[in-house]
């Protein structure tokens, strides 16, 4: 019996569209990066889960805030203002090149001028957008958001947010352990501190299929020889890590 929680999401089956939607999501990453106060572990880079898709959350510009909200329920790109101004973008299946010089012409309207590198954006061969495809993903993603921050009340010490990172388009959450890692840069925003991952992603090159993975820094001795629940199973090529394929939740009623 089909999980109605999760129902199935085979990549192949919306891989095309799954990397536009990925493009668009990279966009307002950089828009966020070049308006946002730097945080800690670059986490002024990464969107977050609103009701209705991703969003950028509110970012200060020239006395008022905007936000750029990613609708996958009404397939529209919104630009909200502090000051109630509403404009929107249909998301067509528009190239990387065609989308990007959509939105910065129309912050550009709005007097806000992100300063964002446009060449890496350059691509002008038109994408794929199934509005089905993504609206289920999105029902997906939004339950996997819940279930993120309901496990992320768990953790006693310091977490990140829970987030999506544009350039892998992979949701997460990231607990620290309080300890800083011997011989690194305290200041280093990557490796310095010991922390687990948490994560969702819609599969990528070295794992074809939705999966859920969790990942230890510094890697333990002996963590991938540790016993795991059914269904779930090392993966120790390129990086290492728990992974639990999407598909083993899809058949859970």
């Amino acid at each position: 019996m089909t999980n109605p929680i999760f129902p199935p999401l085979t990549l192949s089956d919306w891989q095309p569209t799954r990397d536009t939607i990925t493009v668009y999501a990279q966009i307002l990453g950089k828009i966020r990066r070049a308006m946002t106060p730097k945080q800690k572990h670059w986490w002024h880079i990464s969107l977050r889960a609103a009701s209705v898709g991703l969003t950028t959350t509110p970012l200060p510009a020239n006395g008022q805030t905007v936000e750029l909200l990613l609708d996958f329920t009404k397939h529209h790109l919104f630009i909200l203002t502090s000051r109630g101004e509403q404009h929107r973008i249909p998301l067509q299946g528009q190239s990387a090149a065609a989308f990007c010089t959509e939105v910065l012409d129309e912050l550009a309207a709005i007097g806000i001028e992100p300063a964002i590198d446009r060449t890496l954006f350059a691509e002008y061969t038109p994408g794929t957008y199934d509005e089905t495809a993504v609206f289920t993903f999105w029902q997906i993603l939004s339950q996997i958001d819940i279930t993120f921050k309901t496990f992320k009340h768990s953790f006693r010490r310091e977490s990140s947010p829970v987030q999506l990172w544009p350039h892998h388009f992979d949701l997460a959450v990231v607990w620290f352990s309080g300890r800083l890692v011997p011989d690194q840069d305290p200041a280093n925003e990557e490796y310095a501190d010991e922390q687990m991952n948490f994560g969702f992603s819609t599969g990528d090159s070295s794992i074809a299929e939705p999966y859920f993975y969790a990942t230890a820094y510094p890697t333990p001795d002996a963590f991938t020889s540790r016993p795991l629940p059914d269904d779930a199973y090392w993966h120790t090529t390129g990086f290492n890590a728990a992974i639990l394929p999407y598909a083993a939740l899809t058949a859970t009623a």
